[in-house]
């Protein structure tokens, strides 16, 4: 995410590096560089122009704090005018019981997954969503809808599957009274806007009297859909936006042209293709992401929700007393897959070093084939592996027995190293530990 304008970025900050104080000559430079890193992630070039005036004009106007380098502050100043384009955080306004909220979109910009999501990240809050199937017009669209809903466990009402109007006349009637207190509904996409649809979601809208109408947006669409949600707002009166795909784009135009273009906030995002990668939005870590400055809350309010606590627990005090076992590794491995990609936990790391990542997934899945080929008597006492056992590991794991020796001789070595540091003694002789 943000890969592209967080690389171009960095070099405008690299020219005041060193630098006594920022001036308007050295600024230059820099700003050239922010203002071309904007407008080659696709960016619009209205929200472009302001944003550089505003950064020149607040660089030029601010003496350097005593704490901050040149660098450092103007790292700073275009935080917060990110932060000021991107908006305030808006959460979602649940008003009514049923509260409706219906999502809309461009075919393709990934609506009906988008509608899951949200079910499925308020079905976490203590909700409890039923889902309206309202796009007759996708080929399989509803059952996609049905699949997903079973999925989370959530109910889909289809009605006759034929006239969405009608499927939702009947839905308003049959979820009164039935302790659903969240009705989101999936409306139908079109290729490109026209007036036909426009209506039918106008004729949704008076039916509903929603609370949020949330317009879904493809991340690598472009200013193309920046266009769209204009006209979508202007016809529907949208509360907000979802940026969908945001793992697949490096740009980030979309997500810094929204808001300004349209006046209204984005609300949630989608990070990848699980129901579970689907966060709320939030301006200041989206800025932290952009310019490299990692977001640790996002990590943390992460792990909290997708960890099993006490198996963490557990796990980092057998660590620690160093009596760890393969099985215990395997355990850790589980755990730390849930938070997502290691790309997704490298981005949230600030200060974190341009590491080989797609190697580092590698070789985490080449370790976690090599202990699931073991035995559990195996995971627990490697040192019954000898030369056969590994050849059967080595074959039901694709991989070599160099490699599991490889892995065992970790293994030991970090065995070593934490009972080093029970008894007190810094371990410097290890090196090159690669768990």
């Amino acid at each position: 995410m943000f890969e592209g304008l967080q690389e171009k970025l960095s070099r405008a900050f690299k020219v005041l590096s060193g630098k006594g104080k920022i001036t308007e000559k050295n600024i230059q430079e820099a700003i050239k560089i922010v203002k071309l890193s904007l407008l080659e992630a696709d960016v619009n070039y209205k929200v472009v122009k302001k944003f550089i005036e505003d950064v020149k004009r607040i660089a030029l106007g601010e003496e350097v704090l005593r704490s901050l380098t040149p660098d450092q502050m103007f790292i700073k100043i275009v935080k917060d005018e990110l932060i000021k384009i991107m908006g305030e955080k808006a959460p979602l306004k649940i008003v009514h019981n049923p509260s409706y909220i219906m999502l809309v979109g461009l075919q393709g910009s990934g609506k009906t997954t988008t509608v899951a999501k949200l079910a499925n990240f308020l079905k976490r809050k203590g909700k409890n969503p039923i889902l309206i199937a309202a796009d007759t017009y996708r080929p399989a669209a509803i059952d996609q809808l049905i699949t997903l809903g079973n999925k989370i466990s959530v109910p889909v009402f289809t009605g006759d599957r034929k006239n969405p109007v009608k499927i939702v006349k009947k839905a308003v009637e049959s979820v009164k009274n039935s302790g659903y207190d969240v009705v989101i509904l999936d409306t139908a996409g079109r290729l490109h806007i026209d007036d036909e649809m426009m209506k039918e979601l106008e004729e949704i809208k008076s039916l509903t009297n929603p609370d949020e109408i949330l317009f879904v947006v493809d991340a690598m669409a472009g200013q193309d859909a920046v266009n769209s949600a204009k006209t979508f707002n202007q016809r529907l009166d949208v509360s907000g936006f979802v940026i969908t795909k945001m793992d697949g784009d490096a740009r980030g135009g979309v997500i810094l042209s929204i808001r300004y273009v349209t006046n209204k906030p984005v609300k949630f995002i989608g990070v990848g293709e699980k129901i579970e990668d689907f966060e709320e939005f939030y301006p200041d870590r989206i800025a932290g992401r952009i310019l490299g400055l990692g977001d640790v809350l996002t990590l943390i309010e992460k792990a909290e929700k997708e960890l099993d606590q006490e198996k963490i627990k557990k796990l980092g005090s057998k660590f620690i007393r160093a009596e760890f076992t393969l099985e215990d590794f395997r355990e850790q491995i589980k755990e730390i897959k849930k938070l997502g990609s290691l790309s997704k936990i490298v981005e949230m790391l600030p200060g974190a070093p341009k590491v080989d990542v797609v190697a580092g997934e590698k070789e985490l899945k080449r370790i976690e084939a090599i202990i699931n080929s073991m035995t559990p008597e195996e995971r627990n006492n490697p040192k019954i592996l000898n030369a056969s056992r590994k050849k059967r590991i080595a074959t039901g794991s694709g991989t070599t027995v160099q490699d599991i020796n490889k892995l065992l001789k970790n293994y030991e070595d970090m065995k070593k190293m934490m009972k080093m540091f029970k008894k007190g003694k810094l371990p410097f002789g290890i090196r090159g530990l690669k768990f």
